[in-house]
């Protein structure tokens, strides 16, 4: 048997990926002969179900077709499952004594933190208690209030953030250091819940959970190790090569969604700051403000890198000035100047709005659909959410595109040159490989080369890679 032929839930996700329910009886009901699955016996279960899924392959085949999906389906999708296994089974090393060391830290952290807390106002109470922060906070020390709900006022990271930056008071810095230990902590005691007898981790990628055509992952969920603070990054400590391999190897791609608009915008003066080899966002600073690139200043490069990311998630004048503390007229003005200097950009942004209102879905440069019926809604929110979605889902979908096929074109290529090295994760942007002895250079190589070609964009894709004895000392 030559792999897997066909798979009912992939299938019917590439059709329609906004639709949750991908159990064979849902299936049947939606594209099958419209026989209900019997499950008066097992017999009969077995002998419904088989049938269901013959007449299943038949609909979903010819609605795949008809959509333009089909070849996505036989050369992406099937064969990323089939990878995708083999690198649930091989797993990636842990270290346990790292981890159990990392969870006491965190643990001892928290348990500080919440001393520290008690003293600054003078009794204890629960720091994971909402109610009781609320009288802490509101009633005996008179901070100015946060958001009202329906139980008094919020007290979200978000919202004791917001609290520390206006009142300056002690006890919010350790509330929120309390906070982020405790989630650190929470992030480690999962991952030790979950070593294998073999002392590996066996993480399992689900393909048809997004609606752009990310992977996701659970058991754990290994795209969801901290690598925002260095604290956090030292989890990445306790994932090493296994024994008879000399390290692991990461490899990301550099800027990948702005590389894809200035793609899909064919804009060219993005095009042209890909091309100068500069820093992208000064480059692209220095055309909004009107002055030379050595010139841009930090915080210069900060607001434009801010709105150059967010443009794809339709973020607005409001949004911008909140994220960059500026007034909302500033952000305006800002965004404006962006869009007059990047036509391409502004008429992209606009034009897939539209288009995807007119046919009801968008795609990425692979053909992948999303379905925003909302595009259609009398309701302005939900309307302005599938707008928000209609932007972003190309770009989002196009980088899972490549990622996916950057995937196939090194795993073929390990097959060719018949190494021994092995692809162990696929992390948003990034794929990580256990490397064997002798083979640094050959797979270092492989891998730039096959990631950095598995698409023409306009903007060619940029490969960075590093090497080392754990996830944290690869990075790059």
């Amino acid at each position: 048997m030559q792999g897997v032929e066909f798979d009912t839930a992939l299938a019917a996700y590439l059709v329609n990926p906004g639709v949750r329910a991908q159990e064979l009886a849902n299936l049947q009901e939606r594209w099958g002969d419209g026989s209900a699955i019997n499950s008066s016996s097992p017999e009969q279960e077995l002998l419904t179900s088989a049938r269901a899924l013959f007449f299943l392959r038949g609909s979903l085949t010819r609605e795949l077709k008809e959509r333009g999906l089909y070849e996505l389906f036989v050369s992406m999708e099937l064969p990323i499952a089939e990878l995708l296994s083999q690198m649930e089974n091989i797993g990636i090393a842990v270290d346990r004594k790292e981890l159990d060391r990392l969870y006491a830290f965190f643990e001892g952290e928290v348990t500080r933190e919440t001393k520290a807390a008690h003293d600054c106002v003078g009794h204890e109470f629960n720091v994971a208690s909402p109610k009781q922060l609320q009288v802490v906070l509101f009633d005996e020390l008179k901070l100015p209030k946060t958001k009202k709900i329906k139980t008094g006022y919020t007290t979200d990271a978000e919202s004791l953030d917001w609290l520390h930056q206006k009142s300056g008071h002690p006890l919010l810095a350790h509330l929120l250091r309390i906070r982020e230990t405790k989630k650190l902590a929470t992030t480690v005691d999962g991952l030790i819940s979950e070593i294998a007898q073999d002392g590996r981790i066996h993480t399992h990628f689900g393909q048809t959970v997004t609606s752009t055509g990310r992977l996701s992952s659970i058991g754990p969920n290994l795209q969801n190790i901290p690598v925002r603070t260095e604290e956090g990054r030292t989890i990445r400590n306790a994932f090493i090569a296994g024994m008879g391999y000399v390290g692991l190897l990461t490899a990301d791609y550099s800027q990948i969604e702005m590389r894809i608009m200035a793609h899909l915008s064919n804009d060219a003066k993005l095009l042209a700051a890909f091309e100068s080899g500069e820093d992208l966002h000064a480059t692209i600073a220095a055309v909004i403000f009107g002055v030379k690139a050595q010139d841009v200043d930090p915080e210069m490069r900060r607001q434009i890198k801010a709105m150059s990311y967010g443009l794809a998630y339709g973020l607005s004048s409001f949004g911008l000035s909140a994220q960059l503390d500026i007034s909302p007229a500033e952000a305006q003005g800002l965004m404006d100047t962006y869009f007059q200097r990047f036509g391409g950009i502004r008429d992209y942004l606009k034009t897939v709005v539209e288009e995807a209102r007119k046919v009801g879905y968008t795609e990425t440069i692979m053909g992948r659909r999303r379905y925003l019926p909302d595009l259609m809604s009398d309701n302005r929110q939900r309307r302005e959410v599938a707008e928000r979605m209609a932007l972003n889902a190309p770009i989002q979908g196009s980088a899972a595109d490549i990622i996916k096929l950057a995937m196939l074109k090194v795993q073929s290529a390990i097959k060719t040159q018949e190494l021994q090295s092995r692809l162990l994760l696929q992390v948003h942007d990034e794929l990580i490989l256990e490397v064997v002895k002798g083979e640094v250079d050959a797979i270092t190589t492989l891998v730039t080369r096959e990631m950095g070609v598995a698409y023409p964009l306009r903007a060619p894709l940029d490969v960075s890679a590093g090497l080392g004895l754990t996830w944290h000392d690869a990075a790059h």
